[in-house]
């Protein structure tokens, strides 16, 4: 129990003096001209091009999810697609200037970002998070996940010294080391830390969100995809299993569910199994829901990032050696239904509704129930049909055929490239923007006078002026008689008045 606390605490201090180390850093960081922050990010992407095997396969090995081939990509996208995606970006001094308006935005850093790293993407993500947060002129402190700490602090070394010959202030980038549960709390809600950029689970992302300290995190991906009946099929068929199956579906915009009508049921089914897919029966489905959930109903992580082969003999099914993904065919959504849960792996949900208004029901339905606010994939060539998910389905992301995990991250879109995907108000986060450096600094707007306050008022008048007299109830016109009678009464009291005042 002694060494515990000691671990602790050393794991607490560490995280302290690191960014209280960056903090200072920052300032000299911000210091920096375009050029020089341009040339430093340049230099991060240069060292990650040129680790991207050795790094996939110390991921690959260490947390044994995924592919390391697919790492590969992965690493390469967070490097050489993120840096061409921001490298003409005015992230330093003045950014925009409009002499219409007469304002102009002066960028201004954050300061010290928490990094929050997942062991389901973690080399890709330090790259990538590396890049955005020096690109902002943001310091930033690395978080590890325990299970992939080794190929973490080893990318964050590579990353840092290449950094550092490039003209990088010392402190900018680091990496905690002795990682406990304290030390990770001790970053979120300490107060050298300006922001927390979190991407791992939902545990995490909360803790991040209720620290104190501002924070973009990622809520859970639980993408459905709908294939409408005038989809090409087999095309739709082949993204989505390109997609689940890319680096064995640990990416969070990969699909998690089949959406078909009824009419279309036989001819996806056909196409599912034609290109390698297995669909459960009744007894084989129960047997896989015993083992893809923990007691607790979260994922089970000896599933995460295995293969469908590897995942059937798990659970004591046999199926042929060249299966991609496993299916079950399911009708219920819920929190203690597996199938129509997150799944980081080859395995799918294949529900069947009447017709397209029904499927929509039902991937709003799966949504609300986990995933609100991430990903949505649709597969059709009716754009009517699309333009009514567009403006229905509760997602950050609708992506329309393209696979959901590479379009997502902007790999087969063309949004933002990132590994970061805002989930909007509705997923409890608070952008919905795929990330970039421009969510990483803030805009000081200056701005000058145009008006005085005497056109302000002369505004205020005229457009009172000009609005519509109210209209009035017409008041009894007197009569000729009646009107007779006063001037009378008139002139005498006249009278009296001109006696009074001796006139």
């Amino acid at each position: 129990m002694v060494q515990l606390a000691d671990k602790d605490l050393i794991s607490i201090q560490e995280t302290r003096t690191l960014l209280k180390n960056a903090k200072k850093a920052q300032v000299a960081l911000a210091q920096l001209s375009q050029g020089q922050i341009d040339t430093i990010c340049e230099a991060i992407k240069d060292a990650a091009m040129a680790n991207l095997e050795r790094f996939a396969k110390m991921a690959n090995e260490e947390t044994g999810f995924g592919v390391a081939e697919d790492k590969v990509i992965k690493n390469y996208f967070a490097s050489q697609v993120v840096y061409d995606s921001i490298k003409e970006m005015k992230t330093v001094g003045i950014v925009s200037t409009d002499e219409t308006k007469k304002i102009f935005e002066v960028a201004v850093p954050m300061g010290v970002i928490a990094g929050l790293i997942p062991s389901t993407n973690p080399t890709s993500t330090v790259i990538y998070k590396a890049l955005i947060a020096i690109k902002a002129g943001n310091a930033i402190v690395f978080s590890p996940h325990p299970s992939a700490q080794h190929c973490i602090i080893e990318t964050v070394r590579v990353l840092k010294e290449a950094a550092l010959a490039a003209g990088m202030p010392a402190d900018c980038m680091a990496c905690v080391t002795e990682i406990t549960m304290e030390g990770t709390a001790e970053l979120l809600k300490n107060k050298d830390t300006s922001l927390i950029l979190a991407t791992g689970g939902e545990a995490m992302v909360k803790a991040a969100y209720s620290s104190g300290n501002p924070a973009i995190g990622v809520g859970p991906g639980n993408g459905p995809a709908f294939i409408e009946k005038s989809a090409d099929i087999a095309l739709a068929v082949k993204q989505i299993i390109d997609s689940k199956t890319f680096d064995n579906g640990v990416i969070c915009a990969s699909e998690q569910s089949i959406i078909v009508e009824k009419e279309s049921q036989v001819a996806v089914t056909k196409e599912l199994e034609k290109q390698g897919c297995y669909i459960l029966s009744a007894d084989e489905k129960k047997q896989l829901e015993t083992m893809m959930m923990t007691p607790r109903m979260t994922m089970n992580p000896k599933i995460v990032g295995k293969t469908a082969v590897y995942i059937a003999e798990m659970a004591g099914i046999q199926v042929p050696p060249e299966t991609r993904i496993l299916i079950g065919i399911e009708s219920r959504v819920g929190h203690h239904i597996a199938f129509s849960r997150e799944k980081l792996c080859p395995i799918l949900a294949f529900y069947i509704e009447d017709d397209w208004q029904k499927a929509c029901e039902r991937s709003i339905e799966i949504l609300n129930k986990e995933g609100v606010g991430h990903t949505m994939i649709i597969h059709s060539r009716d754009q009517q049909i699309i333009k009514e998910f567009a403006l229905k389905k509760p997602v950050s992301r609708l992506l329309v055929n393209t696979p959901g995990a590479l379009g997502g991250v902007g790999g087969t879109t063309n949004l933002i490239p990132a590994f970061t995907l805002g989930c909007g108000a509705v997923g409890g986060s608070i952008t919905s923007d795929n990330i970039s450096p421009l969510n990483l600094l803030n805009l000081r707007r200056v701005a000058y006078g145009v008006k005085e306050l005497e056109e302000i008022r002369d505004t205020i008048n005229s457009a009172i002026d000009l609005k519509p007299t109210a209209k009035r109830v017409s008041e009894p016109k007197l009569d000729q008689a009646t009107e007779d009678q006063l001037d009378r009464v008139t002139d005498i009291i006249f009278e009296k008045l001109k006696n009074q005042l001796n006139i």
